[in-house]
């Protein structure tokens, strides 16, 4: 007897014989032949995917040099190519009147569709307008920015003039954004009068204020209104209105050759050192990593309406809302509010109205709309899901289950995606038309990922049915190069101290059939609603008044963000 799709064997949850034949990769044989092949013959196996799926200036000479150990990985040598060109231009060649952003505003209905011919358009501007700010190839620019489409045009307008963007997520205080501006010396910062999220306004224009008060070296702050609000203070001296701005220059700016291992991006992470760690992804490693990851992770095509619920100031923004969907030529979709605003059916209403294909968010979310029962999905119809996925922490077997069987219809891949802001992409993920599913586990690694489980001194443990910490034997195209401005923290943080592995800084149990879960984090850092936070760096915030003479922080269960913060002073 066949497995039938939606029915649990011995806990392993069959593919969907309808997904499997339209997927790229069709079958458990295509996938393990290709893994195969990733960690035998890199150079041909990447090399052929990156001359397949990318557009190049100058072809590149040979496909990787390095090692793990080392920390000095190159991928594409002597390539040169240009992000936005591989997001923006070759996709208006094709479709010029496709829809590339569907912008799900805070409020219902008061969003608006951009198609890939007004994203160029968009791009170019900003683009022309931070040349005449004097911005120029490797330079640094920061975003502390809501989540409004022109996040992605600055985005975007930083790969095409060569600069490398620093995003700071617009929750964070304005202490943490002064120390991402001061660590990457940036001298121009782009951020909005205000933001909105699930009806409350926030304050962006004033925290941008107060974080680059006496910072003598920033020499513009671009300003974008989102919600026109008079009473915000505009500095003529350093503040540019963008409205305004815009309309002085072009909608074409020509594309800057950018070689393969120029920096694309510095995204900051909470260390358990209490200082955030400056994540250095370079151009045709990180664009290829997370197309491909897109492409396979979610079986991506043309047709899809790709809706990644995060936000664009953490790495699930920038590889699946941003570069993934949009270098697959996809549209993607980009949502300002809360599942909850105005109401807990407010994810279902989005795919209902925009017939969104595949979906993905946190544990946390899915747990939260668990907890409201299944009435009001029941109001929606979500025929047109097809992948369904989960990010930032593992996703406990209940709430899976409830995904899989209630939000999905037991019709839908349930990709639960493991990785890091470090790796880029997904690293540990199944694949929709090929690996079944196992409710709690990442499944299997993705290509060019060879995980090895040690003991805590880096000695391997062999076979399966058993429990270590994960870390990886050899490079991928998606991984960091460095800690901005610090390699020796790098190699400190994740090679030395694993044999020269990367280590990721968590522990993993492989079970009997390879499948792998992720069992938790080994240093001090803590995982909440899917965020990544030192507890140095809350404890060194909470010193910080004048009241507190000591602190100490922990985590602690919780069931809604799988892991709460408790902190005693």
């Amino acid at each position: 007897m066949g497995d039938i799709a939606g029915i649990s064997y011995n806990g392993v949850y069959p593919v969907n014989p309808e997904l499997a034949k339209s997927a790229h990769i069709g079958s458990l044989e295509q996938y393990e032949a290709m893994h195969k092949r990733s960690l035998e013959d890199p150079e041909s196996f990447w090399g052929e995917l990156a001359r397949e799926n990318l557009d190049w200036f100058r072809d590149f000479d040979q496909t990787v040099v390095g090692s793990v150990a080392k920390g000095d990985v190159a991928w594409f040598l002597n390539g040169q190519l240009n992000v936005s060109v591989n997001c923006i231009d070759r996709h208006v060649k094709k479709h010029p009147n496709k829809t590339a952003i569907i912008w799900e505003a805070d409020e219902i209905g008061e969003g608006r569709n951009i198609s890939y011919t007004e994203l160029l358009e968009e791009t170019c501007r900003i683009a022309n307008a931070m040349k005449h700010a004097g911005v120029k190839r490797g330079d640094t620019v920061a975003l502390y920015m809501p989540m409004i489409p022109e996040t992605i045009f600055v985005m975007l307008a930083c790969t095409r003039v060569g600069a490398a963007h620093s995003m700071v997520f617009a929750g964070l205080s304005a202490d943490a954004l002064r120390d991402r501006v001061v660590d990457a010396k940036t001298k121009w910062v782009f951020t909005a009068d205000e933001g909105r999220r699930g009806g409350r306004t926030l304050p962006l224009k004033k925290t941008v204020d107060v974080a680059l008060n006496g910072l003598d070296f920033v020499q513009k702050v671009f300003v974008f209104k989102r919600t026109h609000n008079p009473e915000v203070n505009m500095n003529p001296k350093i503040d540019v209105d963008m409205d305004t701005e815009l309309l002085l220059h072009r909608p074409y700016c020509p594309a800057e050759f950018m070689n393969a291992e120029d920096l694309m991006f510095i995204l900051y992470t909470s260390g358990s050192t209490g200082t955030p760690k400056g994540i250095a992804h370079t151009t045709a490693g990180y664009l290829l990593y997370a197309m491909m990851t897109a492409k396979y992770a979610f079986d991506i095509h043309g047709e899809d309406v790709f809706a990644c619920v995060a936000d664009c100031g953490w790495i699930t923004g920038h590889s699946y809302i941003v570069y993934g969907p949009l270098a697959n030529g996809v549209t993607t979709v980009m949502f300002e509010s809360t599942p909850m605003y105005p109401h807990h059916g407010r994810y279902w209403d989005l795919v209902q109205r925009h017939k969104v294909t595949k979906f993905y968010t946190a544990p946390t979310a899915i747990r939260a709309l668990m907890a409201r029962g299944d009435d009001k999905i029941r109001e929606y119809d979500l025929s047109s899901l097809k992948v369904l996925g989960s990010v930032g922490e593992p996703i406990n077997p209940e709430a899976w289950k409830w995904y899989y069987e209630v939000v999905g219809n037991r019709q839908c891949y349930i990709v639960d995606t493991y990785w890091q802001t470090e790796t880029g992409g997904h690293i540990g993920v199944g694949l929709p038309g090929a690996i079944p599913m196992k409710p709690g586990s990442c499944s299997k690694p993705f290509f060019g990922i060879d995980f090895v489980v040690t003991d805590e001194n880096g000695n391997e443990i062999e076979g399966n049915g058993i429990e270590g910490q994960l870390c990886i034997r050899s490079p991928w195209p998606g991984m960091a190069r460095t800690v901005y401005g610090n390699h020796n923290r790098y190699l400190q943080v994740y090679t030395a101290s694993h044999k020269g592995l990367y280590f990721t800084g968590d522990g993993c149990r492989r079970d009997k059939d390879g499948y792998y879960f992720i069992t938790g984090r080994i240093d001090d850092v803590l995982c909440t609603s899917g965020h990544r936070i030192g507890t140095a760096e809350l404890e060194s915030t909470l010193v910080g008044h004048s009241a507190v003479a000591e602190a100490a922080v922990i985590g602690i269960p919780h069931r809604i963000k799988g892991e709460g913060i408790c902190c005693y002073i």
